[in-house]
């Protein structure tokens, strides 16, 4: 199905049917994930941290933080063993399931590489996809430098992670240093491999979620993307002449991809312009994705509108049904300027403030060892919480997170 192209494109202000959108931080490189979406304002969505360590939640800036595997850990970390991430998880499934439950789609973020992270996200991502939801792992690989041991248990979480998701982008931290200036500080190179976990979330939500869009819908996305398996992510953005069309190739051509993106069986795609982008410049640009993927792959289309962006398109590409990469792909010039702005951009550390605590709620009878923390200042500005994602307490005296 290609909504662009040789068969027109159709613009609608429908607003999209409201949908159940959790975007879950697993371990300290998930909740770093899902702070830089909340520093980005990434709307549409709950946000939830899931940890061993209390330490780390109280530094979380997700409006819900559950803590897992406190019989295991006593709320510190899982010392770099997954096997203790996997245990802490199955300690609380049932809390987990509980605040999953309802979801219509489920995104999974983590740093592969650790102990929460790598051995807990399997285990979050089995339960939502039991619940129903569309499940979608966006995860990271760890940079060359952390070691073999790092590198051999990321390998492993991910092809777990990948058995029990519906479509699983990963994100080799490496391909970062391709993709930022020499001389970038390290904080933001980690706060780039942030943002592009984010991009890749945000990407997909605006398809679901922000009115504007191009005819499309959950059940659009889900077509693509459900028990889809290994998937990719490009980004691009450029402005000027034929700037949709540089945008998508920059897209197809990152070098952030783990995977070749010729022959891509399934591609979700999606364009941000300001009001000012001309059917002629999407239509180019969806042609041009659309010609370099398998004849009879189904390819869906959003568009948005942000005139925040100037003169600047950007586009997201999700691809699924894909061939392998050689290990030796160059990095692609082109793609370079595109990222050095992602990382140039990049905002200073959030200041999340205190922690205040709930009046304890009913929970789930084996649900004691884990809890959500609702951080004052976001539980002022936002709507109630939705029953089912209410906070979690073992009793009326507090843990200390």
């Amino acid at each position: 199905m290609l909504v662009a192209g040789a068969v027109g494109v159709g613009f609608s202000s429908h607003k999209p049917e409201a949908r159940s959108i959790r975007v879950v931080g697993v371990g300290g490189g998930g909740s770093n994930a899902i702070d830089e979406m909340i520093r980005s304002k990434t709307a549409g969505v709950d946000f939830i941290a899931c940890n061993t360590d209390a330490q780390a939640l109280r530094r979380s800036a997700a409006p819900r933080r559950l803590r897992i595997g406190d019989k295991i850990t006593h709320g510190l970390g899982a010392g770099g063993d997954p096997e203790v991430g996997r245990q802490a998880a199955e300690e609380d499934a049932e809390t987990i399931g509980w605040v999953l439950e309802g979801s219509d789609m489920v995104f999974v973020t983590a740093g592969l590489g650790g102990g929460t992270g790598s051995g807990a996200a399997p285990i979050v991502a089995e339960i939502a996809k039991k619940h129903g939801a569309l499940t979608i792992g966006v995860v990271t690989k760890p940079f060359a430098f952390e070691g073999a041991r790092r590198r051999r248990v990321a390998e492993d979480a991910a092809r777990e992670l990948a058995a029990k998701v519906d479509a699983l982008i990963t994100i080799p931290n490496d391909r970062v240093s391709e993709v930022v200036q020499r001389d970038a500080r390290f904080l933001d190179a980690f706060r780039t491999v942030d943002d592009v976990l984010r991009q890749g979330v945000q990407g997909i939500i605006d398809v679901v979620a922000t009115p504007g869009l191009i005819n499309l819908d959950f059940a659009d996305v889900r077509a693509i993307m459900q028990d889809a398996g290994p998937a990719l992510i490009g980004f691009g953005r450029a402005g000027g002449e034929q700037r949709a069309l540089l945008a998508a190739q920059q897209a197809m051509s990152s070098p952030l991809l783990e995977a070749s993106f010729g022959g891509a069986r399934g591609i979700l795609f999606n364009l941000v312009g300001s009001s000012d982008v001309r059917l002629a410049e999407v239509t180019e640009a969806a042609e041009a994705i659309r010609s370099a993927a398998d004849p009879e792959a189904n390819v869906i289309f959003g568009a948005s509108f942000d005139d925040r962006l100037g003169d600047e398109v950007s586009v997201t590409l999700i691809a699924v049904g894909l061939g392998e990469m050689p290990a030796n792909k160059p990095a692609h010039a082109e793609m370079k300027t595109a990222a050095e702005a992602v990382a140039a951009s990049s905002a200073p550390p959030l200041d999340v403030g205190g922690t205040e605590l709930e009046t304890p709620k009913p929970v789930p009878s084996n649900a004691d060892a884990a809890e959500l923390d609702v951080p004052t200042f976001l539980r002022r500005s936002r709507a109630p919480v939705p029953r089912s994602i209410g906070a979690v307490r073992r009793s009326t005296k507090p843990r200390g997170v």
